[in-house]
């Protein structure tokens, strides 16, 4: 008995990188895009979250098993395997993709807070100093406890999906047989899912972050099923979040644009619990993301260039990594402080940027995951390069579309 109970703490120690970086996917742009999909089309388009699960899940595991198999980053594999220029182009763009993401969760944090009538001028400069100091102050392991503390939040979805009361029949039968009609809106807004569900930032902090975590390929099979536990709870995670406005805001013509306006509609509709927890999940994921967005262009950058990287490190000895960081914490918090700023059309843009990234970063992962000089007799089996691949080529045809129909 106390072999097992020590065995089964030892996986909880384990457990962590995969759970944080699926919730972190699930920040302000996700929520605010759940949202408005469950308000605008109800139900018909959970079955794209279960498609969209299962590629998002095999590429998580691509990401966690390059990282114990070479114990290296993804940027450090690109930039050894493919060269200087190369890796300079992803890191630029990823760069400016997410302090875009960045300056969305900061917007967020202020737009949730403000719900319970809090200035931003208020909350923007103590989270700003808030962040830094709790990651200067601690390890990996301090900032991982603090990070799967923040997940807890999205607890509040599932509660408000249950005060509903949805019609829970009608909700597993979405899930499993499309029920769509592809007119141009749809199309446009399974696009956004898609590009949030599964983002480039994720897949460098995953394997950024294992590594830091220094966890070893005879421990793997744990980390696995911590990848497999993050993508399910952060898909469910989705799922709640647009059943709670599938539920009441698309039944009664209710029409959004924001996360915000979600929480607000919901209070006459389904009561003061519902939008007090729906406002906390909006909190949640975009403190969340705040930190993770940061940190994985930190890990980027510095594993691309050769720079030291690491919250093990002290400023000192990684004064790049935390400079980095530091940057693109107070970039973000000034520029949603400053007045008359359209932060919508910010996001907007870079989205589209990182929508551009992401099928460059998986054709990079699918190559480096496929290369035995790399991975030896880890690589990718025909059932995982069919669906990473056919993931790919679903996300360039998806914003392909996109940036067609923006011009048009």
């Amino acid at each position: 008995m106390k072999k097992r109970w020590n065995k089964f703490l030892f996986v909880l120690t384990i457990l962590g990188p995969g759970l944080i970086t699926a919730n972190a996917g699930n920040d302000a742009g996700g929520v605010t895009t759940y949202s408005v999909i469950g308000a605008q089309y109800g139900y018909s388009m959970l079955w794209g979250l279960f498609a969209i699960g299962i590629g998002l899940a095999v590429i998580q595991e691509m990401n966690a098993r390059m990282a114990v198999v070479t114990g290296k980053g993804l940027s450090d594999l690109i930039r050894e395997r493919y060269g200087v220029k190369l890796a300079f182009f992803a890191m630029f763009v990823l760069l400016v993709a997410n302090i875009g993401v960045c300056i969305g969760d900061f917007a967020g944090i202020a737009a949730s807070l403000e719900l319970f009538h809090i200035s931003k001028y208020f909350s923007i400069p103590i989270i700003t100093f808030l962040i830094p100091f709790i990651l200067m102050k601690g390890d990996y392991s301090t900032a991982e406890k603090v990070f799967l503390g923040l997940t807890l939040t999205f607890f509040s979805y599932v509660i408000t999906a249950f005060l509903v009361k949805p019609h829970w029949p009608e909700v597993f039968t979405s899930v499993v047989r499309p029920n769509a009609n592809f007119t141009k809106d749809y199309s446009l807004a399974l696009i956004g899912m898609v590009g949030t569900t599964i983002t480039p930032y994720m897949q460098f902090y995953l394997q950024s972050s294992i590594v830091d975590k220094g966890i070893s390929l005879k421990d793997y099979k744990y980390e696995q099923l911590d990848v497999y536990l993050g993508t399910f709870w952060g898909v469910l995670t989705a799922l709640f979040i647009t059943i709670c406005t599938a539920e009441t805001l698309h039944k009664f013509g209710i029409n959004i644009n924001t996360a915000q306006d979600a929480a607000l509609a919901l209070k006459p509709l389904a009561g003061s619990y519902s939008f007090i927890l729906f406002a906390v999940g909006l909190f949640g994921a975009s403190f969340l993301a705040c930190f993770v967005i940061p940190l994985s262009t930190s890990y980027a950058v510095c594993e691309a260039f050769g720079f030291e990287s690491g919250l093990n490190n002290k400023i000192k000895e990684a004064p790049v990594f935390f400079g980095l960081f530091l940057f693109i914490i107070i970039v973000s918090a000034i520029i949603v402080l400053f007045p008359g700023i359209s932060l919508i059309k910010i996001i907007l843009v870079t989205q589209q940027l990182a929508g551009i990234l992401c099928p460059v970063v998986l054709i990079f992962m699918i190559n480096l995951v496929n290369d035995k000089e790399v991975m030896g007799e880890h690589t990718n089996n025909k059932l995982q390069n069919f669906i990473s691949k056919t993931t790919v080529l679903l996300i360039i045809v998806l914003t392909v579309i996109t940036l067609v129909s923006s011009f048009l």
